[in-house]
């Protein structure tokens, strides 16, 4: 089993930026997918990107395609998320998830490894 810690999330003004990481550990991590989704109150959890195992596929959610953009490092075992152009309505909690596929899958279902969560909010 994989253990995924995500940081960088916090509290900033709407059209603001933030990068948001993802820790992983174990010795797999450059064979599967990994994904960012998230989740607001009240609300189901939804994709937000994914990248394939080499980092040469990416997939994002209409909804932020042109402001996030997803990227790996498989040398740190690190995933990360730039968000840029923030709105109020990226406010939600943020995971990150290990694929049990190698390429960026908007489903989750083809996740079977889930951080923690980082909070984000965006106020305008």
């Amino acid at each position: 089993q994989v253990q995924l810690v995500e940081s960088g999330g916090g509290l900033v003004q709407a059209g603001g930026s933030l990068r948001l990481s993802c820790a992983a550990s174990g010795r797999t991590f450059n064979t599967y997918a990994m994904g960012w989704f998230r989740q607001a109150p009240g609300k189901e959890r939804e994709f937000v990107a994914a990248i394939g195992w080499s980092g040469a596929t990416r997939a994002h959610a209409d909804s932020v395609k042109g402001r996030f953009t997803i990227s790996r490092d498989n040398a740190k075992n690190t995933v990360y998320l730039q968000m840029n152009s923030l709105k109020p309505e990226d406010t939600a909690v943020y995971y990150c998830a290990r694929g049990t596929v190698n390429y960026a899958a908007s489903t989750a279902t083809l996740y079977n490894d889930w951080g923690q969560g980082t909070q984000v909010t965006v106020f305008s």
